[in-house]
């Protein structure tokens, strides 16, 4: 009798385990897991002080954790801010980082993946050898600032720039590279209500943009905005996980409320 062979499920995109991190005597993060899915948007979130932005570093390569390991597509991985971009990983930060004195379309082109960003260098330097690269990395800006509703600043320097605009710059260059894995810091600092809409609606559609199987890891203070994008959601306190669900699952959770409103946990 043929025995029937059931296909294993693909690895997460993103998987954390035990990931522990020290300042000194200071537990900054303690026993965290996670798993970011393949097409899936992810959301971590806690009240200020919860360890949210040495985690993101942590995946970034930014820190290198005390204990715990991280894997992408099921390989292991050791993070470095400049190998990102090879193992199909992009980024934005809280502070935007654009170059002051490229266009906007020179600054979305720069994204480019590492053996396009070398040529397109060469072609800023005049040089033949990145001429083609750099014309097909601007053509793609291109599309990507008009897909971002943002084509008219293409030759503006950043700071001239509105905000929400910049914002959209900084997005535009993450994906240029078409990560497989897009990490999102705290994007909608500083935009007002409109914005965060606005950019709520991007992300939601980040996954389904190329093959479908883009994954977004979110980390933000802002709630309305991670419940309203997220699959799944974590939410640290004092360094450690503590809940983890879908939106209406924290909604509900007392212990998350209990986080934010600086309550005690119920008995």
């Amino acid at each position: 009798m043929q025995s029937i062979v059931t296909p294993s499920e693909p690895p997460d995109r993103l998987r954390l385990e035990g990931i522990e991190v020290r300042f000194g005597g200071l537990v900054a993060l303690e026993n965290v897991s996670l798993q970011v899915p393949a097409g899936s948007v992810v959301g971590v979130m806690g009240p200020n002080g919860a360890g949210k932005t040495t985690l993101f570093n942590v995946v970034c390569g930014f820190l290198r954790p005390h204990a715990g390991t991280l894997t992408l597509d099921g390989r292991p991985v050791r993070p470095a801010p400049h190998r990102l971009v090879r193992h199909g990983v992009a980024r934005t930060l809280q502070g935007l980082g654009l170059f002051g004195g490229l266009t906007v379309l020179e600054n979305v082109a720069a994204g480019a993946s590492v053996s396009h960003r070398a040529s397109f260098v060469t072609g800023l330097l005049g040089l033949p050898y990145g001429a083609r690269t750099q014309l097909a990395a601007r053509s793609s800006a291109a599309t990507l600032l008009d897909e971002f509703g943002i084509g008219e600043y293409a030759q503006a320097l950043p700071p001239a720039l509105p905000y929400a605009v910049a914002k959209k710059v900084a997005l535009a260059r993450a994906l240029i590279s078409d990560p497989t894995l897009l990490l999102l810091d705290e994007p909608a600092g500083g935009l007002d209500s409109s914005d965060i809409e606005e950019l709520g609606t991007l992300i939601r559609q980040l996954p389904s943009r190329g093959d479908g199987s883009r994954s977004v890891m979110l980390v933000e203070h802002n709630v309305d905005l991670i419940m309203s994008v997220c699959d799944h959601i974590v939410v640290l306190d004092f360094g450690k996980v503590i809940a983890a669900g879908t939106p209406d699952e924290i909604r509900a959770d007392p212990l998350v409320a209990a986080a934010y409103l600086g309550g005690k946990e119920a008995a």
